[in-house]
């Protein structure tokens, strides 16, 4: 029996990831607990975490100390934290690693996101970041930008495992699977077994909402406002329509009977920021096998508590899901021009994220000397 919503979850096929990481959380046994009572089987990371996790943190002053006496700067410190880190709650989560033949037991590290429209440097370091975690149930984020799409190509051609993180359009995950898919023709032509990579599509959904309905409350008729909340479900319901036709292609198939898995739809930003909202809203309303729901922890709290799992809520709504978009574009909110002002957004906050990370390190590191 399914004795708890996030055990009925798992069994629906959604693999819960906790969407938080902190040295305290892993010393403390919090994660391994929240693998036995929670479900947990992944972690993503990003840097607004991090820098939460350092502000707060004298689980790292010992650390700090170390790299302070060893004249490291604070970009070279983070990088050494962050991948301490990210090494150690792999380690945590390897049994569920090897349980699931590589499936779940992921934990994602990103690039700086200064890097976001670079796609050399964010290779380079994709790389670094691979080689210092060095744990094979590792994963690393490269943004979808267009310059990231690059990016993604190679990595995955090198057999290392992406998490490809801030997709807002169906348009741009098209361009994603497509990515993933050349870099797996690549790994094959390089000899690399294709088994060993794999990868998820982080498709963010609150936020989808959050710029949507501040759009739909400014046009203030009783049409618009009746959407409100209903879009970025939408949205991502019809992402799983897109993963299904990409996957169920020839290319695709052929690809997979070479041993090649495929890109999972990852449900990202799935705190619900509107208090009139139901606070599972983007648990419930996005259940379909083979996703991964990345969760806040207030999030996860909320679904073991009082969350209703009533199996796919996904593909029996695809019309609907096509009509609710429709019905925005028609009160006047341009899709095209909210899903680019997101992307823009979310890469600018990771960069303000970032540096906040590296002040907050420079000085502790001050500090410590």
């Amino acid at each position: 029996m399914n004795t708890t919503p996030t055990a009925a979850l798992s069994a629906a096929g959604v693999s819960i990831w906790l969407d938080d990481l902190s040295r305290n959380r892993i010393a403390s046994g919090d994660l391994t607990r929240l693998i036995a009572d929670r479900n947990v089987v992944g972690v993503t990371t990003n840097p607004t975490i991090f820098a939460g996790a350092l502000s707060n943190g004298e689980a790292y002053s010992e650390q700090v100390a170390q790299l302070a006496a060893a004249g490291k700067n604070a970009s070279s410190a983070v990088f050494e934290i962050t991948t301490d880190d990210v090494a150690a709650a792999s380690q945590i989560f390897s049994q569920v690693y090897e349980s699931s033949h590589g499936y779940d037991g992921r934990v994602s590290i990103e690039v700086e996101p200064g890097l976001a429209h670079d796609a050399a440097k964010t290779i380079e370091q994709a790389q670094q970041l691979w080689d210092r975690v060095n744990q094979p149930n590792a994963m690393i984020k490269i943004p979808a930008t267009i310059e990231g799409l690059e990016a993604i190509t190679e990595v995955i051609s090198r057999g290392i495992s992406v998490n490809v993180t801030l997709i807002f359009s169906l348009e741009r995950y098209r361009a994603v699977i497509n990515a993933y898919l050349t870099g797996l023709e690549k790994a094959r032509a390089n000899g690399i077994d294709l088994g060993t990579i794999h990868s998820v599509a982080s498709f963010f959904v609150s936020r989808v909402d959050s710029e949507i309905d501040k759009r739909l409350d400014a046009i203030g008729t009783d049409e618009a406002r009746a959407l409100k909340g209903k879009a970025g479900i939408a949205n991502a319901q019809l992402a799983y329509q897109v993963f299904e036709e990409a996957f169920s292609s020839e290319r695709a198939i052929g690809l997979i009977a070479a041993g090649a898995n495929k890109q999972r739809p990852l449900w990202a930003s799935t705190g619900v920021k509107d208090p009139s909202l139901p606070d599972t809203l983007y648990v419930t309303g996005l259940v379909a096998s083979g996703v991964v729901n990345t969760m806040p922890e207030k999030t996860l709290e909320a679904t073991f508590d009082h969350a209703t799992i009533e199996g796919d809520t996904i593909t029996p709504s695809y019309d609907e899901a096509q009509s609710v978009l429709d019905q925005v574009a028609a009160v006047g909110v341009s899709y095209a021009d909210v899903v680019e002002l997101l992307e823009r957004e979310g890469v600018e906050k990771f960069i303000v994220s970032w540096n906040e990370l590296l002040e907050t390190v420079d000085a502790a590191l001050k500090a410590a000397r």
